[in-house]
């Protein structure tokens, strides 16, 4: 099924059987003390991974691994509430950006639209300084994104009815970022160039 603004189930069910597999190896890979990564180009924020439990949850999903970075312990359920997700996804970026800062009682993300096709320069330098300065502050970004992009692996990942990620690490002064994905725990995460991710979040938004 796809959505406006929400998402779609590419991979089957039974996403979070193997979450505490994926926690503990987040965990592992763990470089997030909050003063690392100031001034040295790379940064990665701690993630108790939980994959999505059905098609149309990407957006709760990927706010609560966002919020996982600020050991807030939230349910899926309890963000789906918060955002009004329903079986046709999550509306917009401007909704996920409402459920985070009522849930970290601060007013810290805002919503940045990138509603051109594409990304131009001043957008993704802009998407960059976002991501570094939220990452650094110790909060992930959530972006909604759709269509296809290409990791730095070279495996390509497509929501064509669009999709919600979590952005939890950067590295090459931000020219690189790091992805947790709810859609699949087999690949929950991977790297991506910002100038792609900009891309991909072209036409919808992000919350920073």
């Amino acid at each position: 099924m796809t959505t406006d603004r929400g998402d779609r189930d590419d991979r089957g069910n039974d996403r979070n059987d193997r979450s505490d597999r994926n926690e503990r190896g987040d965990r592992g890979r763990d470089r997030s003390d909050r003063d690392n990564g100031k001034g040295r180009g790379e940064r990665e924020l701690r993630v108790r991974y939980q994959a999505q439990p059905n098609f149309y949850y990407c957006g709760p999903a990927a706010a609560r691994n966002a919020l996982s970075t600020m050991d807030r312990d939230l349910s899926q359920d309890e963000l789906a509430k918060e955002m009004g997700t329903t079986e046709n996804g999550t509306d917009s970026a401007h909704l996920i950006t409402k459920a985070l800062n009522a849930k970290t009682g601060k007013d810290v993300y805002r919503t940045t639209e990138i509603t051109t096709p594409g990304a131009d320069d001043k957008q993704t330098d802009r998407m960059r300084a976002d991501v570094v300065t939220a990452i650094d502050n110790g909060r992930a970004v959530v972006a909604n994104i759709i269509g296809t992009a290409t990791d730095t692996d070279g495996t390509p990942h497509s929501f064509e009815g669009g999709h919600y990620i979590s952005v939890v690490g950067y590295r090459d002064n931000g020219n690189t970022v790091k992805i947790a994905d709810s859609a699949n725990p087999d690949h929950s995460s991977y790297w991506i160039t910002t100038e792609a991710l900009a891309d991909w979040t072209a036409t919808r938004g992000y919350s920073a």
